[in-house]
C-alpha cells in the first residue's frame, strides 16, 4: 500500500512517527472541520489518539470477529433445508450404471395434449359439470 492513499500529500514523505503525531486532518478525507468535530466529540487531536480511542478499537475488533464468526443456529437450519431440497431434486443416491449398455428406463405418465387441453381444462369442466347435477 502506498502511504499517499491514506494521508494528505504534505505527509507522504514523513516518517510514521511524524504521521501518528500529526493532526487528525493529516488523514486523507478528514477535513479540518471533521478533525474539529472529532476533537469536540472524543477529545482527540492526533492520529495516534484517534487510533488509541477505545471506540475505534472496539469497532475494529467487532469487525474482525464478525468476519470470522460461524453461522448462527437459524442460518445453519436454513442451509440444511436448502441442502435437503437440493438432495431431493438431484439425489446423490441415484444408481450409477456399471455397464454402459444398461440404462434406466422409465415410462412417462399419460399426458394430455396441451394444444387441446390447456392446464387440464377439460378435466376441470367435467368435474364442474358433475357438481352441477
Amino acid at each position: 500500500m502506498n502511504i499517499d492513499t491514506i494521508v494528505d500529500q504534505e505527509y507522504c514523505a514523513k516518517s510514521f512517527r511524524d504521521i501518528v503525531n500529526a493532526p487528525i486532518s493529516a488523514l486523507r478525507g478528514v477535513s479540518p472541520k471533521d478533525a474539529k468535530a472529532l476533537t469536540q466529540a472524543f477529545g482527540v487531536t492526533t492520529v495516534r489518539e484517534l487510533a488509541n480511542l477505545n471506540f475505534v478499537k472496539w469497532a475494529s475488533a467487532l469487525a474482525i470477529l464478525a468476519d470470522e464468526e460461524g453461522m448462527t443456529g437459524e442460518e445453519k437450519a436454513k442451509e440444511e433445508l436448502l441442502d435437503d431440497a437440493v438432495e431431493m431434486t438431484f439425489p446423490a443416491s441415484d444408481p450409477i450404471s456399471v455397464d454402459a449398455g444398461i440404462t434406466r428406463i422409465e415410462v412417462p405418465p399419460e399426458k394430455v395434449s396441451a394444444c387441446t387441453d390447456h392446464q387440464h381444462a377439460g378435466k376441470h369442466e367435467a368435474q364442474a359439470g358433475k357438481k352441477g347435477k
